[in-house]
């Protein structure tokens, strides 16, 4: 491991300890954590643009270190903060890096990175999840802007953000050809922040329902072509859920640990609970499912580094990833018996945190189709 990655490692482990973790519990109970706070901290420290270009503020390192970045957020004790941050460092961004121009970066993309503006992801819709295709919402040409009508569900940080990469639909047509992508100021009249949802997990994270009423954007706020938007986001989604596999590694091996920790002082019918050989070797087993996970996302990392479409690796790791996640968490909270059903250990929060990874960034199923897709095993139509 490199000097500058171990420093890198340390600076992070010092700022979640000082200005993340002792406040947890408290963000947690409130429904939503300061997020202009947190990512100002972040961004000061360079931790939001690590793989974004240095004209831009950011650190100009290959992918891989984002990633590094990510498994060591894990160490926060709770999933939407490391959410939160993913969207801001790497979910809301790669398109913009990518294909925006310089003057959108200047707007959007530089204060993002050092936290001055938080930034929120607008694809998700009340009829339209995994499946992105069958968005409704609309960006129509007006001179030299575009009016926005329709509506955003499930938004990470929407009733905190400055600003949302929105994809909307900009013409008629081919729903994978008819979408652009947009940089939308959130302080824009016709914008309505209707409701905070009140999640199962999540819950120091801020997730809105969003409506557009006559929204009107300069049309020099596009991403790149229009048209453009559906595989723009397809691309984007990789970078995401390479992040979502990496924010998991470390609280599942903090769960066994603390598993561990617990059984081993935990006495039932004259010896602790640890002793059972079903207690034991069940906990082993998950190590080394963990250990797998992380090859695999490593693996998938350095071919992604290197230019490779990555797409069915990534979507094995992210299928792997939910389902681990929720085997984990489950058996743990099995071995703690009455107090893992209480709200005072952090197997609990986990349990209910964790479950978001086979549903959010597209779910176990879509994951499959795509693995099949590249397979050569899906159903033709």
């Amino acid at each position: 491991m490199s000097t500058a990655l171990q420093e890198g490692k340390r600076s992070i482990s010092s700022i979640i300890d000082k200005e993340i973790n002792p406040f947890v519990d408290k963000w947690e109970e409130e429904g939503q954590f300061p997020a202009h706070k947190v990512f100002k901290t972040l961004g000061q420290a360079g931790f939001l643009g690590v793989d974004k270009p240095t004209e831009y503020g950011g650190m100009g390192l290959d992918f891989s270190y984002s990633i590094a970045v990510a498994e060591e957020l894990g160490s926060i004790r709770c999933g939407g903060i490391p959410m939160a941050i993913g969207v801001q460092a790497g979910m809301a961004t790669p398109a913009l890096t990518r294909f925006g121009s310089d003057e959108l970066k200047k707007q959007f993309l530089t204060p993002t990175i050092s936290g001055d503006l938080v930034a929120c992801l607008g694809i998700s819709e009340a009829g339209a999840g995994s499946d992105v295709a069958s968005i409704k919402t609309t960006a129509v040409r007006k001179g030299d802007e575009y009016v926005i009508n329709g509506g955003k569900m499930w938004t990470t940080s929407g009733c905190q953000a400055d600003w949302m990469c929105l994809l909307a639909n900009t013409s008629e047509g081919h729903p994978h050809q008819n979408k652009s992508l947009i940089c939308l100021p959130m302080n824009l009249p016709g914008i309505h922040i209707t409701k905070k949802i009140d999640k199962l997990g999540m819950r120091s994270s801020d997730t809105a329902q969003i409506f557009f009423e006559d929204v009107r954007v300069p049309s020099k706020n596009l991403i790149g072509e229009e048209g453009m938007g559906f595989t723009y986001q397809m691309l984007q989604f990789q970078e995401e859920r390479l992040w979502g596999v990496a924010t998991v590694l470390t609280p599942l091996e903090t769960i066994i640990q603390e598993t561990i920790d617990y059984t081993r002082q935990r006495k039932a019918f004259d010896q602790s609970v640890l002793q059972n050989q079903v207690v034991h070797f069940r906990l082993a087993e998950l190590a080394t499912e963990v250990e797998l996970l992380r090859s695999l996302l490593y693996r998938t990392i350095a071919l992604y580094v290197e230019g490779n479409d990555v797409t069915k690796f990534a979507s094995m790791a992210k299928l792997k990833a939910g389902r681990l996640a929720r085997e984990v968490t489950d058996s743990c909270l099995q071995f703690w018996g009455g107090m893992g059903f209480t709200s005072e250990v952090l197997v609990s929060r986990f349990y209910r945190d964790l479950r978001l990874v086979s549903i959010g960034g597209g779910t176990d199923e879509t994951m499959l189709s795509m693995i099949c897709k590249y397979m050569e095993t899906l159903p033709r139509k």
